[in-house]
């Protein structure tokens, strides 16, 4: 997923009496839109995007004065207000007066959305630009705009989110023969593997990615070593080995990172819960794998996408330790320490807790830690006789 925003030089035309002004002297300002769902090396969707909203902007007067590029984001996953580039200029809409799309399902594909974007340039007196292929005149929709325009606004939206509805349908029941028959479908490529064309001749599979099948290997080999899922990530991220979204990208051509959880990364980090995902997969024995699961055919033997990176025994192995790691193999502690609530530091008057002994117990408040010279205080009533306590330290030991 990219997105950048771009300032346009156009020449200025004169002003349309009927659109909101920046000054008595200057044509509306205008933001051009650009959405696409899909970025590859050989679409030519966003320059022609560019040419639709440039013809619009002719035509209402405007002067288009800058760019939201969206390369990569789905209308019917995230709202304008979601969308990495156009978001920005939403969140600040006094550069322009108009923004221009090229058609209203690169604006949205979901009538909740239209509304709520309707809804926006209503409240701060902005109009909005729709072209429509095959007809003369853009479809407006200006703050003021009536019943009728904000009514095929709606419809228009409408026909996007059902022509939505039916590709996804569509694409399940394709995913679902693709599944039954080996064939890759598309999506995130298993850690380990490449695309690569179908021994039938039709469609895709999956092959080992040399330049990764080591690395699955060597995770592998730390995890039966015993090294923790946090300290492998660790080393993955010191040897800037790119996480499976982000190899995804470098073999579509795309650029890493993107948005996750309402943040930007310019790149993915490795963490133990995305490591625990790759080595938990049965992708790793070449199953075509669903929600998890791996599908089987009609006889109930697994449904082969690619050769195995690891043996079935290998697998299994794999699994048992991380099966003994997450059930918890580790020595009890007792839940609740005598002290709590006793004992207290004399630095900073915050209680004393136990994380690691019994026998030592660590204030765990901030100013503890600060190098600042504290007076004495009184040990609380409370406290035990023959303890002992120091005032510059975050420490209180036991009297041996």
């Amino acid at each position: 997923m990219a997105d950048t925003s771009r300032s346009v030089d156009v020449p200025k035309t004169s002003p349309h009496s009927s659109q909101p002004t920046s000054s008595p002297t200057e044509s509306p300002r205008a933001l051009g839109s650009v959405r696409l769902s899909y970025l590859t090396e050989v679409t030519t969707s966003p320059g022609r995007q560019r040419t639709a909203i440039q013809l619009c902007t002719e035509q209402m007067g405007f002067t288009l004065v800058a760019e939201a590029t969206d390369l990569g984001v789905s209308a019917h996953r995230m709202s304008p207000f979601e969308r990495p580039s156009l978001s920005s200029w939403l969140r600040r809409p006094d550069g322009y007066d108009a923004i221009v799309w090229a058609h209203v399902d690169r604006a949205v594909r979901s009538v909740a959305h239209m509304s709520e974007l309707i809804e926006w340039g209503q409240k701060r007196a902005k109009t909005l630009v729709f072209g429509t292929p095959g007809e003369h005149q853009p479809l407006v929709v200006t703050p003021q705009a009536d019943g009728d325009a904000v009514r095929r606004c709606m419809n228009l939206a409408y026909a996007a989110e059902q022509e939505t509805r039916a590709i996804s349908t569509r694409l399940t029941g394709a995913h679902k023969v693709l599944r039954a028959t080996g064939r890759y479908g598309g999506g995130l490529v298993p850690f380990g593997y490449e695309k690569a064309p179908h021994p039938s001749g039709v469609g895709w599979c999956l092959t080992p990615d040399p330049e990764t099948i080591a690395i699955v290997r060597a995770i592998v080999d730390d995890v039966h070593s015993g090294l923790s899922l946090v300290a492998i990530a660790h080393k993955l991220e010191a040897a800037d080995i790119p996480v499976p979204r982000d190899r995804h990208a470098q073999l579509q051509g795309r650029p890493v990172g993107g948005r996750r959880h309402g943040r930007d990364f310019e790149r993915f980090r490795w963490t133990a819960g995305s490591l625990s995902k790759i080595l938990r997969t049965p992708a790793l024995m070449g199953h075509r794998v669903h929600r998890g699961q791996t599908v089987r055919d009609a006889a109930g033997s697994p449904v082969l996408i690619g050769p195995p990176l690891l043996t079935e025994e290998e697998f299994q192995a794999l699994l048992d330790i991380l099966r003994a790691r997450s059930n918890g193999a580790h020595p009890k502690r007792r839940e609740t320490s005598l002290l709590i609530g006793v004992a207290h530091c004399t630095g900073c008057s915050g209680r004393m807790y136990s994380p690691h002994e019994w026998r030592t117990h660590t204030a765990t408040t901030p100013a503890a830690l600060l190098p600042v010279a504290r007076p004495a205080l009184p040990p609380p009533p409370s406290a035990p006789t023959g303890w002992t306590t120091t005032p510059s330290a975050a420490t209180t030991r036991h009297s041996p």
